[in-house]
């Protein structure tokens, strides 16, 4: 038996606990079945924004006629470009390791673990050089669990121990770009492999269970995004995922109609029962993710986790054993890394003895990166009970809004006393504007000081500022 102040299992969010502790003295295992970074880094938020960068350039490529510029998208070095970005992410990835095993108070088992009591975790016993098969046990007072999800397949269709698909993990690695996509799912995930593989050329069909993309952002919102991607992909909406299969060098998908209708009724491979069968040569699905609760086997541990799965926690992050704490994904709080990484401050103060503090997020926002893109904090107003003022401010109302493409707005959701309950933003560079009502939340700032901020002219940013002046109506517009 192995022991140590700290066990960490997991190298995503993760590693931030396990170097922070270290440099604090403890004598850490930091155990990582795969490259550390986690889903972040190597299969999630890092290569997929990095690809989708590209594709925001083809697209404003081959948009470039509105703006009056002569212009042309004549190819996609599709497998240079991953090639390039998975060496980037792989690495740093690679870069973590090795500080890993060269820090005197990590041993790092690149290995797979799982709890076999209420601290202990076996790990291959030549963990540290990732060789062997023969296991050891670790075992610490304290433990942290950052185990991480992965993407979900889910029982209810039929064929997929039989055809051939991919999950995002498989296709931000891809190296041929496909000439057909068949994407099954209707939220975030969905939204941005649609764009990246459409905007690069790939002709894009999506599969949703809701009778909108997006349908857990604010419903305009998601109704606007909706419109913009049924312009430029082919969607079926309303519609259950039941059944893939092999046709050929092709893979088809199943889906039904829930009402039994003809949904969307655009006669794309539908039959009378609302039963539509659509082709592709690759098929993703984008149906979810899950937490790795059993991959841990968490209950050897004693660890109670809810009926999805996800680890409990009180508000200091510490589980059901005193002791033992659970961050970022496997916990379920919120399933960002932006959240993951606050709450590995959190439990860092916890571990090195400092002022312990519940964890909180405040000014909390995230940000789907589709096209248009869409940033989002607080209350949806389907959400909100009680009193409360909506404003709303067209990117077409500010004088740079103006030129660029959509029909982009904010919206702005502030109860009576002026608390901001929520903040929404759809169009070009959603994902930075969101960040100026993320800071003033996080401040203690209300919607009065949003909207008499005086913002840089003609910025973007005066979108934000609109939506809030039309709530609170603090300055005289002009003739």
């Amino acid at each position: 038996m192995r022991e140590y102040d700290l066990i960490v299992l997991g190298g995503g969010t993760g590693n931030i606990v396990a170097a922070a502790a270290a440099d604090g003295g403890l004598d850490v295992a930091l155990v990582e079945r795969d490259r550390l970074g986690g889903t972040c880094l190597n299969r999630g938020c890092n290569p997929s924004k990095k690809l989708i960068h590209r594709a925001d350039a083809a697209e404003t490529i081959t948009n470039a006629d509105s703006l009056g510029l002569d212009a042309s998208l004549d190819g996609v070095a599709f497998g240079d470009i991953v090639d390039e970005v998975i060496g980037e992410v792989t690495a740093e990835a690679e870069e973590k390791a090795e500080r890993a095993r060269e820090h005197e108070r990590i041993d790092f088992y690149q290995t797979e673990g799982r709890f076999v009591g209420e601290r202990t975790v076996e790990v291959d016993a030549e963990g540290e050089s990732g060789e062997g098969d023969s296991t050891a046990e670790l075992t610490a007072e304290r433990i942290v669990l950052a185990g991480g999800s992965r993407p979900v397949v889910p029982d209810s269709i039929d064929g997929t121990d039989e055809a051939d698909f991919l999950t995002s993990d498989e296709a931000l690695r891809l190296r041929e770009l496909p000439d057909r996509l068949v994407v099954a799912g209707g939220g975030y995930i969905a939204v941005e492999m649609a764009h990246l593989f459409g905007a690069l050329g790939t002709d894009v069909a999506v599969v949703g269970r809701g009778n909108v993309l997006l349908g857990r952002e604010d419903r305009e919102v998601a109704e606007r995004l909706t419109e913009a991607y049924e312009e430029k992909h082919e969607l079926h909406l309303g519609r259950e995922v039941t059944e893939l299969r092999e046709d050929g060098e092709e893979t088809v998908v199943v889906a039904e109609s829930e009402e039994g209708e003809n949904g969307d009724g655009d006669g794309n491979g539908e039959n009378g029962d609302g039963r539509i069968e659509l082709a592709g040569d690759e098929v993703l699905l984008a149906t979810g993710r899950r937490p790795n609760t059993d991959r841990w086997n968490v209950s050897a541990a004693g660890l109670d986790t809810d009926e999805d799965g996800f680890v409990e926690t009180d508000e200091y992050l510490e589980t059901s054993v005193d002791g033992v704490y659970a961050i970022g994904d496997i916990a379920g709080n919120y399933m960002f890394k932006h959240s993951g990484d606050k709450e590995a401050e959190h439990v860092v103060e916890s571990l090195l003895g400092e002022s312990r503090s519940a964890v909180s997020y405040p000014g909390m926002a995230h940000a789907v990166f589709g096209s248009p893109q869409v940033g989002s904090l607080g209350k949806t107003e389907e959400e909100i009970d009680g009193g409360y003022e909506a404003g709303r401010y067209d990117y077409d109302d500010t004088a740079l809004g103006s030129v660029l493409p959509g029909d982009g707005f904010a919206k702005a959701l502030v109860a009576d006393d002026g608390e901001v309950l929520g903040f929404h933003v759809v169009g070009p560079h959603a994902s930075m504007l969101v960040h100026e009502v993320s800071t003033a939340v996080a401040a203690g700032a209300d919607a009065k000081t949003v909207a008499e901020t005086i913002h840089v002219h003609p910025a973007l940013s005066e979108v934000v500022q609109g939506a809030f002046r039309e709530v609170r109506d603090v300055a005289p517009s002009g003739i």
